[in-house]
């Protein structure tokens, strides 16, 4: 007789499915975006007639520049998280490292009204091609936290994750088009 355990070759119950994340998981970015959302709306007082396209290119600079900001306070932890979704992030490390200077560089741009187009274009590609790792990543059903607020505040890879992505992107391809 055999002392090892016997194991069994197959479970009668299904796996249980892993828990989607409540409301709350997502208060950080939540209160990310409200004030976001107030800050370009006070930057609208100093113009002289208040602009929607304005206030988006507000909002997208400090969306940009805060979300920046976040992932530099621990670079490495959140390239190794990014590479768990983000395409390229996955095949190139320098890339991941690289790209809170690429959202700093665009958040500034933004505020700066330098360079419109190229600002636009190069916010949809980075977005939209983020948006596909996301999409790959929830379409596989793996459970990640999300990088995109460094890792000071734990957020998942979810819908809303790629929303706010896909979001972006249209609010700069609507400035584009504009």
């Amino acid at each position: 007789m055999s002392s090892t355990p016997t194991k069994k070759s197959c479970c009668s119950a299904p796996a249980p499915k892993p828990e989607r994340p409540g409301l709350s998981a997502y208060t950080p970015l939540f209160v990310i975006i409200l004030l976001t959302a107030l800050a370009a709306g006070a930057k609208q007082l100093s113009y002289p007639t208040p602009s929607w396209s304005v206030w988006m290119h507000d909002f997208m600079g400090f969306f940009l520049l805060v979300f920046a900001m976040v992932k530099l306070f621990d670079l490495p932890s959140f390239a190794t998280g990014f590479a768990k979704y983000d395409l390229l992030a996955a095949r190139s490390r320098a890339y991941a490292l690289l790209y809170p200077f690429l959202e700093l560089t665009l958040g500034l741009a933004y505020l700066a009204r330098w360079q419109p187009t190229t600002t636009y274009l190069t916010t949809i590609i980075l977005l939209i091609f983020g948006a596909l790792g996301v999409l790959n990543t929830m379409r596989q059903g793996k459970q990640l936290t999300c990088a995109c607020m460094g890792q000071l505040l734990k957020v998942p890879v979810s819908t809303v994750t790629l929303t706010e992505n896909l979001s972006m992107a249209a609010m700069a391809l609507i400035m584009l088009i504009r």
